[in-house]
């Protein structure tokens, strides 16, 4: 230590020390056998800390700092004050962990390839003999290699069990090798991408349409800051005119909606439902849940890679091989747990949605819609297994399960009594009274009665949300906000049908 502190005093090393700790810098060593002691010269107006350093070899220093120059014991070397000032650099903020991940992502999947291809091209240039020898070798240690490959998967075990997690609502176990701090980290360059992809997309706060889908966020936010996960992000919305019937939020709660979404609700309540559940992605963290679910499985895979490469004699087979693992790996691991967060987020968001006080009947009917459209604009329906999300007829079945449950956390919430009619009902029986009229009319098929047309969305619904959504406004319940039970208030799917039919002869469809 003593060696340590002297090679500093020499090499100016300590000259570093910032300006107000550096006035009149003194250093004093002394030599004893039997004891250790410092010699200190006479105090005058110290402004600074007593530094001394030790050790057992009898060399002690001590450090002093004071406001003017003092006297210096004689034979002390001094440390002299060097005319320079102490600058420190702008910081160097790391790059988060998932950016990371994206990163090298690809670099492992390379990785495994050139080390696969190289074991083969090892071992077909191996003599026969050597390749006996090696078998041989490797059946004699089988127990060996057996136990080695046993210890690696326990130690596997061991890390992913200490990286559960729950989720903040529902509690259920969860797998999270990402934090949700670094995801917070990605959701902002993310979100400021996104904003330069939709600049000359995004409508001004003063467009009606941002105004609802402001209210309506804000509104569930209000109404559930409960959770500690809707408090600690700030909830901001960009509306984006674009015909894609899409809608999702970012960790970092921004909101992003696109008109199509908009021209495809029925009412204020399903707008409420939809972006629910598009919260409730946020507060349950299902993109860092996602995120960690590959990472393992791309991790592990590099193995079965590796192996796909060493063992297939052709590299047209190992590419037939890789891309198989991979579809296998979308099939039974991927694509299920995305379904499985889809319906976690589609309960969480009825519940959030039913704490606002919305009207959550609307939610079945809202996917009830969505696949009549899509059988209507001809949308080929792809098997649930292969998608990311169920199928709409899944989540309108599931969804009208979760409605008894929902009505009694809108009543407990102390919420305005909703209207009689069920918009279910009124909705089932509209399709159902439209499709047999158009087909008795023969005058137009019942395709054509219900291809949608431009009609009413949420743009003409702002100055009546507070009404149909403020559970303490004194205000009583708004009946064209909150009521379906006109045919004109229906999703624009069915007003549609209805003036078709209207046209082709048909009478008044029933409103009960």
């Amino acid at each position: 230590m003593a060696l340590l502190c002297g090679s500093l005093v020499r090499s100016g090393r300590l000259a570093h020390i910032p300006s107000h700790l550096t006035r009149n810098l003194q250093v004093y060593r002394h030599w004893e056998k039997s004891s250790l002691y410092c010699q200190i010269t006479k105090t005058v107006a110290w402004t600074g800390p007593h530094y001394s350093l030790s050790t057992n070899g009898g060399y002690k220093m001590c450090l002093r700092t004071c406001a003017r120059p003092s006297v210096l014991a004689s034979g002390g070397p001094v440390l002299t004050q060097y005319p320079q000032h102490f600058h420190t650099s702008a910081p160097l903020k790391a790059l988060p962990m998932p950016f990371i991940w994206i990163i090298l992502k690809p670099l492992q999947k390379l990785a495994a390839i050139i080390l696969g291809r190289s074991i083969r091209k090892w071992w077909v240039a191996l003599p026969d003999n050597r390749r006996q020898l090696l078998r041989e070798w490797t059946w004699q240690r089988r127990w060996y290699l057996a136990s080695g490959a046993g210890v690696a998967m326990v130690i596997v075990a061991l890390l992913l069990l200490t990286h559960l997690d729950e989720t903040p609502v529902t509690g259920r176990t969860r797998l999270l090798v990402f934090s949700r701090e670094n995801f917070m980290e990605l959701a902002a360059v993310t979100s400021d991408s996104y904003m330069k992809e939709f600049a000359e997309l995004l409508l001004p706060v003063a467009d009606p349409r941002h105004q609802v889908v402001e209210r309506v966020v804000q509104h569930l936010a209000q109404r559930n800051k409960d959770i500690p996960e809707v408090t600690e992000v700030t909830w901001s919305v960009h509306v984006v005119q674009s015909p894609n019937i899409n809608a999702f939020v970012l960790p970092n709660g921004k909101v992003f909606m696109f008109t199509g979404m908009l021209d495809v609700v029925a009412d204020v309540h399903q707008l409420t439902i939809v972006l629910g559940h598009e919260m409730a992605h946020a507060i349950l963290g299902h993109s860092a849940e996602k995120a960690s679910l590959s990472h393992v499985l791309d991790l592990l895979s590099v193995v079965l890679l590796t192996a796909i490469w060493a063992m297939c004699p052709k590299d047209s087979l190992a590419l037939v091989g890789q891309w198989a693992q991979d579809k296998l790996k979308q099939l039974m691991f991927s694509r299920p747990y995305s379904r499985k967060l889809e319906t976690e987020a589609d309960l969480v968001g009825l519940q959030l949605a039913a704490k606002a006080c919305a009207d959550v009947r609307a939610g079945p009917v809202f996917w009830q819609q969505m696949d009549i459209r899509d059988q209507l604009t001809g949308q080929p329906e792809l098997p649930e297994w292969l998608s990311t999300h169920p199928s709409h007829r899944n989540r309108f079945t599931q969804l009208d399960r979760l409605i008894p449950q929902a009505l009694e956390l809108r009543e407990s919430c102390v919420c305005p009594a909703l209207p009689a009619t069920d918009p279910r009902t009124v909705f089932s029986k509209s399709v159902k009274v439209l499709l047999e009229k158009s087909t008795h009319q023969g005058i137009v098929g019942p395709e054509r009665a219900l291809m949608p047309h431009p009609t009413s969305s949420p743009t003409s619904l702002p100055a009546a949300l507070p009404a149909a959504l403020l559970a303490q406004s004194e205000t009583p319940f708004n009946a064209n906000v909150g009521k379906l039970g006109e045919v004109a208030q229906e999703a624009p799917l069915v007003a549609a049908a209805a003036a078709a039919a209207a046209a082709g002869g048909g009478g008044r469809i029933p409103s009960n």
